[in-house]
Order: C-alpha cells, then structure tokens, then sequence
C-alpha cells in the first residue's frame, strides 16, 4: 500500500488525481468461476447491486458463492478520479473504495438477502480501515440502483445498528448512496476473482458475528 496523508482523509474534486478518459487496461471477459460476462451485456431481469465491505478479494468471494448471483467483478467506486489504477486508489488520492460488483437474479436472491451477507462479512463501524488494512478505499459503502435499495439499504443499516449498539459496537460509518452520479470502475485483471486464482492468497474479510435482523427491508426490492 502507498501511504499518504490521504490514508485517512478524504480528498476533494480539487485535491483529486486527474485520471484518464477511457480504462488503460483490458479486464477479463468472463468471471473464472461462473462463466457469465463481467462486463455485460446482462439478461433481462437481472439487478445490481454494489458494496464497499474491505479488501475487495474476500469480498467478492463472498457474493459469487451466493446462490442467484450470475456474475461479480471488483473495482472501484465512491471517487473522484475517473478510471483510476489500484495503485492510484491505494494512495487515497483518488477517494474511491474498493467495491464488489453483485448482477443477481432477485427470484432467487432478493437484494434484502445480499444486505444481510454484506453487513456480517465486516464491521461497518470502523470507518476508514477494515482489520489491519488502514485507509478510505477500506472504507464501508453501498452504492444503490433504485430508490427500493436506497430504502431497503438504510433501513438494514437502522436495524443493524440497534443490534450492534447491544452488543457494545459504536455507530455504523457505511455511506449509503445512489451509484449513478458514482461510477463503478472495473479493477485490473489480476484483482478479478483473485481468490478463485490464488487460493491460498489473502482475504482480509471478517465480521463483527453479530447476525443482521432477517426481514429488515420491505419487500419489492
């Protein structure tokens, strides 16, 4: 990781690296463990879904191995540099996260489902760090398609921070924002399924234990 002063701090539009108009780097065209497309274009009918939770490798394993997830890809999301580098995000001067890309089938897996897995896979109120990875693109996000997320999202994070408050953990830090005016930007090709690849390489994921209430969103997600 390169430190800055930025490590903790979030950098303005103006403190921002400038970035580049189109990605210099090519990403795969299928995911390594579910064969469908990372990019798109995606069947009628699917969603997606977009989290924050940590390094992006575990967290990305967690969803893929999910049951009506059709693809996940990893990148990075939140900023203010447009198609950053992993380097460039790790320096905190593009004030992205890493984040975890979810096309799901809501049939199989309604998005209140993904929220519940997203909250016990960390602990959302560490703010700018996960575990011993320390800096803002470990911070905890979620980033919405619909105002049904934006309402089933928060109302998850509500009833979760009851629960946690209970059993002694401090205020969530998660941001919950809509996605569109926050482009996702697809990670390198190394950084895609990495653990499915390196499986003995790091996973940094880990929760709090505290289970998330089942049932905290409305339906109709």
């Amino acid at each position: 990781m390169l430190f800055s002063r930025f490590k903790t701090h979030l950098p303005t539009p103006e403190e921002a690296l400038q970035g580049r108009p189109e990605r210099d780097f090519p990403v795969p065209d299928r995911h390594t463990v579910l064969g469908n497309p990372l990019l798109g274009p995606y069947p009628d009918g699917l969603e997606i879904a977009d989290f924050g939770l940590g390094c992006f490798w575990g967290a990305e394993r967690k969803f893929w191995q999910t049951e009506g997830v059709w693809t996940t890809l990893v990148g990075y999301q939140g900023g203010h540099t447009p198609n950053p580098t992993y380097e460039e995000v790790c320096s905190g001067h593009t004030g992205h996260t890493e984040a975890v890309r979810v096309v799901f089938d809501p049939s199989v897996v309604p998005y209140t489902a993904l929220l519940k897995l997203f909250w016990e896979s960390h602990d959302p109120t560490q703010g700018f760090r996960q575990g011993n990875d320390v800096g803002t693109q470990y911070r905890s996000a979620i980033y919405t398609h619909s105002p049904a997320q934006q309402q089933a999202a928060e109302a998850s994070r509500d009833a979760y921070r009851t629960v946690l408050h209970s059993s002694g953990y401090g205020d969530i830090t998660t941001e919950i924002l809509p996605a569109a005016p926050r482009p996702f930007y697809p990670a390198e090709a190394y950084h895609q399924q990495y653990l499915d690849k390196n499986p003995a390489g790091y996973c940094g994921i880990g929760g709090t234990g505290v289970s998330c209430p089942v049932g905290v969103a409305p339906a109709g997600d």
